[in-house]
This record gives C-alpha cells, sequence and structure tokens, in this order.
C-alpha cells in the first residue's frame, strides 16, 4: 500500500519496527511515509476515535478499532473539533485530499499494471522440460 498523501511505495522493512505510520482518513486505512510525517498538517487529515479522540485508529475486519481505548465501530465517526468542524480531511471533486493526497481508495494506473505484470510473471506455465523417469 503507497502513502496516501504523497504515492510513495513501502519497501521490504528491515530489522525493527517500521518508520511508516498507519491511519483512518475517510473511514480507510492508510500508511504515511517517514518524509510526509515531517510536515505538520497530516495530523490533522486523520480520523479521530469519536470516544477519546486518538489518532490511533485501525480499520480491520469492516470495522474501525481505536488502539489507545479499545473503542470500535463500523464505521469511524470522526471527532468533532472545538470549533464543530470535522478532523476529516476536505475533499475536491477529483477526490484529492486538502494537502495534496489522493483518494485513499484511488488506485493509480501504474499500480495496477505492474501488479498485472507480477501476476502473469508468476503464474505463467514453466518452461522447464518434464522429469523423464
Amino acid at each position: 500500500m503507497p502513502c496516501y498523501r504523497c504515492g510513495t511505495r513501502q519497501v521490504d522493512p528491515g530489522r525493527g519496527s517500521s518508520p511508516w505510520l498507519r491511519g483512518v482518513v475517510a473511514d480507510h486505512q492508510v500508511l504515511i511515509c517517514p518524509g510526509c510525517q515531517d510536515g505538520a498538517d497530516w495530523l490533522a487529515e486523520l480520523d479521530r476515535c469519536a470516544a477519546c479522540a486518538s489518532i490511533r485508529l485501525i480499520r480491520r475486519l469492516g470495522e474501525v478499532e481505536c488502539r489507545d481505548c479499545g473503542a470500535a465501530g463500523e464505521s469511524a465517526a470522526p471527532a468533532r473539533s472545538a470549533g464543530g468542524e470535522s478532523a476529516a480531511p476536505a475533499r475536491s471533486a477529483g477526490g484529492s485530499v486538502a494537502g495534496g493526497g489522493t483518494r485513499p481508495d484511488a488506485v493509480a494506473p501504474s499500480l495496477a499494471l505492474e501488479v498485472e505484470q507480477a501476476l502473469a510473471k508468476v503464474l505463467r506455465p514453466s518452461r522447464r522440460p518434464a522429469a523423464i523417469g
């Protein structure tokens, strides 16, 4: 899964914990790369727990769970700020997130092509001669 803000693809991690962070944006699980974490505004784009306002949410098996307080539900009801505004990012008609990213559910055509080529390579028939014997 690529970074939802810049599209950078995660590579195989080395030993230890990954510098990439998980979050939920508009009820979709996303990854945030270390480069985008350096920006100041990425935290404001994440959904927050309705119970404790934490950003440590994960989405699995059709529900969103808070890793801080354990609250879970079918949908992430974004916590409201003091001004009554949603913590979820604003989106333009083209699906881009305020702050420069794209919809978490949008798949880049080049990514789809890479996946198709990888599957074709793995699933093609073997050219080795049959064993005689």
